[in-house]
């Protein structure tokens, strides 16, 4: 009988295990989305201004600069992450986020719309639970200029790409396919 009890407890803690995925989502989705349109106007006015190769530091430095301050806010950790990495450093996936952009890429060829893929669970790290979200991030149309067809890009746009990314697989992309995710882990 005793076998059963961990079983148990588990179905019966699971409404306020669902409930607490919701409520963590929710809140995580309010602190740290903010962050994507932001890095997406900041890009945008780049362009205009400066065009795309000047835009480069935008995407290198100011968007790493608004993430590392939402994670100074929250405590979390916060990083957006990809499959084909431009900065491999930075945005390299564990095995729990890359198996959820796998799932998302299946999801989306299944046709659902990329902007609203998303994961919310609780894993244990260590022995300890914590809560892990992910959204997609689709490729939109400033971010094709650098990160879509290769042969389409300017040699001097992929000169100045080669300087800032030495290793750099980040291209091939067309609009709306995903480029990657922003991934969040907040301990509980």
């Amino acid at each position: 009988m005793k076998a059963f009890l961990p079983l148990s407890l588990l179905l019966a803690a699971w409404p306020t295990l669902a409930q607490d995925i919701g409520a963590l989502t929710a809140e995580t989705r309010k602190a740290v989305l903010p962050v994507v349109p932001k890095v997406v106007s900041a890009m945008q006015e780049a362009v205009a201004e400066k065009g795309v190769a000047g835009a480069i530091p935008v995407c290198k430095e100011q968007a790493p600069a608004l993430i590392k301050a939402k994670r100074q806010e929250t405590g979390w950790d916060i990083r957006r992450v990809s499959l084909k990495t431009r900065n491999a450093e930075r945005g390299t996936p564990d095995l729990w986020e890359a198996r959820q952009l796998a799932e998302f890429n299946i999801r989306a060829a299944n046709g659902e719309k990329p902007d609203t893929l998303e994961k919310s669970e609780i894993v244990s790290l260590d022995g300890k639970p914590v809560f892990r979200y992910m959204k997609a991030l689709p490729v939109g149309d400033v971010c094709l200029q650098c990160h879509g067809p290769a042969e389409g890009l300017d040699a001097g746009l992929k000169a100045k790409l080669t300087e800032s990314y030495p290793h750099d697989q980040a291209t091939g992309y067309g609009k709306g396919q995903i480029r990657g995710a922003l991934t969040v882990k907040r301990p509980l």
